[in-house]
């Protein structure tokens, strides 16, 4: 199963984007601590980097203990607590801005991508193909929140499907595309 497991040996995530992920929900923060610990990610600092192999097995363990709603829920607080710079003032550049947070957190080979297929707003549909190893749950979380930031004003409902007729690191594939509507 793609989800899980790195593309490339070496890769490496951030600790500032691990921290989120640690403090985002503060009911779960030690328990979060814990697993990390457990997965060889102690003493996080914010300026280090760490390997993205030993962050995937702490999010199959959350996974397999938690369950889908919580990886959602990490996903979610990802960007809920981001700064974004201020060209990024709308739904179609918040989420091609994902990709561009994405890359800047995570280096040293292949590490995957998060790109735009489709953006209609006359229509209130985007589509976002996500290829990379991390939960399907969780991309979903990030998608979600994004979207809701920075939806138009006349919006209310913010709507982020998997699309199952499309290969899905659920089963197998190496990445999962999206339906945003608003």
């Amino acid at each position: 199963m793609a989800q899980y497991i790195s593309f490339a040996p070496n890769v490496e995530v951030n600790g500032q984007t691990i921290l989120a992920f640690v403090n985002g929900i503060p009911a779960f923060k030690s328990t979060m601590v814990g697993i990390l610990a457990k997965h060889g990610l102690e003493d996080l600092s914010s300026e280090a980097w760490y390997l993205q192999e030993k962050w995937l097995n702490a999010f199959k363990e959350i996974g397999e203990v938690y369950g889908s709603n919580t990886l959602f829920a990490i996903g979610k607080v990802i960007p809920e607590h981001a700064i974004f710079p201020p060209e990024i003032n709308n739904l179609e550049s918040a989420l091609n801005a994902i990709d561009v947070a994405y890359n800047m957190n995570h280096r040293n080979g292949e590490i995957g991508y998060y790109k735009m297929i489709n953006f209609q707003s006359d229509l209130r549909l985007a589509i976002i193909e996500c290829r990379n190893p991390y939960p399907s749950d969780f991309d979903r979380g990030i998608i979600t929140t994004m979207a809701r930031r920075f939806k138009p004003v006349d919006s209310i409902i913010v709507d982020v499907k998997l699309d199952e007729n499309k290969p899905t690191r659920k089963n197998g594939a190496e990445g999962c595309t999206y339906h945003v509507t608003w």
